[in-house]
């Protein structure tokens, strides 16, 4: 199976490297010239990179970076075989993955949307959370890429149905970043011993993910990235606008994106999520 892989980034470009230690033949679209001695197959053209392939693959930012890629002036569209397919590890809208869907459809290409969740760590080990808007039977002669990339492989029967998924799981990471973050720095003010505090939290109820993984960063005020502060900001809009539509109100929600926007706008939007600490810390946004 040949495939191309477009979106390089923090998380597609160790997703990449996984599918390639795994034995697939993989075009990498990148838009800048690679060291000749890099054995890997780079592109700098993506309709270069698309041709004779048997699917593509799509990591990356929002609806029109997705749009751009399949659609835009050089978007691949046109060029990717028919009964081909179209796997999008992106986080867009749901109506955004049912219009492409409905798009390529016409010419006999399958489109998945596979929102992905675990950061720069799952990526790298293979253990990310896989949100697929598809049947498994509809999946069934690319499962595999699935099985290299995923420790959690979840199938949703429908179109779109990845992405309303991801969105359910963008809001459990603002609430509970939130609330490590308002922890971690009550600890800290308080002068407690927070490496003994996080210790005890984290075998008791109050245990989490970024309890788990971000509580260190946090304490020393270091975050090194597992995901953009900037992207789940997207990705809260992407949900609180889907709640809106069947008018559901999402007051935690809507409140980590307004601490999220204010950090963005004191530069610090490049940094990864767990930087939310600093709305307290700060004392120029929280109040």
């Amino acid at each position: 199976m040949k495939l191309a892989f477009i979106g390089l980034g923090a998380i597609g470009k160790p997703m990449s490297e996984r599918l390639i230690k795994n034995g697939y033949d993989l075009n990498l679209y990148q838009r800048t010239k690679q060291n000749k001695d890099d054995k890997r197959k780079y592109f700098v053209d993506p309709i270069e990179a698309v041709s004779d392939c048997d699917g593509l693959l799509i990591c990356v930012t929002d609806d029109n970076a997705v749009d751009s890629v399949l659609f835009g002036e050089n978007g691949v569209s046109e060029s990717l075989k028919t009964n081909s397919f179209v796997i999008d590890f992106s986080t867009i809208s749901p109506n955004k993955s049912i219009s492409i869907h409905k798009e390529l459809s016409k010419k006999n290409i399958l489109y998945v949307d596979c929102p992905v969740s675990g950061g720069t760590e799952g990526a790298h080990k293979g253990a990310l959370s896989l949100f697929i808007g598809a049947s498994k039977k509809e999946c069934l002669s690319f499962e595999h890429i699935f099985e290299v990339l995923g420790k959690s492989i979840n199938y949703f029967n429908g179109v779109g149905k990845g992405q309303q998924v991801k969105a359910l799981n963008q809001i459990l990471v603002a609430g509970t970043y939130a609330a490590v973050a308002e922890a971690i720095e009550l600890g800290k003010s308080l002068e407690l011993p927070m490496d003994d505090v996080v210790s005890a939290l984290k075998v008791g109820a109050a245990n989490s993910w970024p309890l788990e993984n971000r509580s260190k960063a946090m304490l020393i005020d270091k975050h090194p990235l597992g995901f953009k502060l900037e992207l789940h900001h997207k990705d809260l809009s992407i949900a609180i606008d889907l709640a809106k539509s069947i008018n559901i109100d999402l007051p935690i929600a809507s409140r980590v994106k307004e601490i999220e926007q204010g950090l963005m706008q004191l530069g610090l939007g490049e940094l990864d999520v767990s930087v939310l600490h600093r709305y307290i810390s700060n004392n120029r946004i929280y109040h």
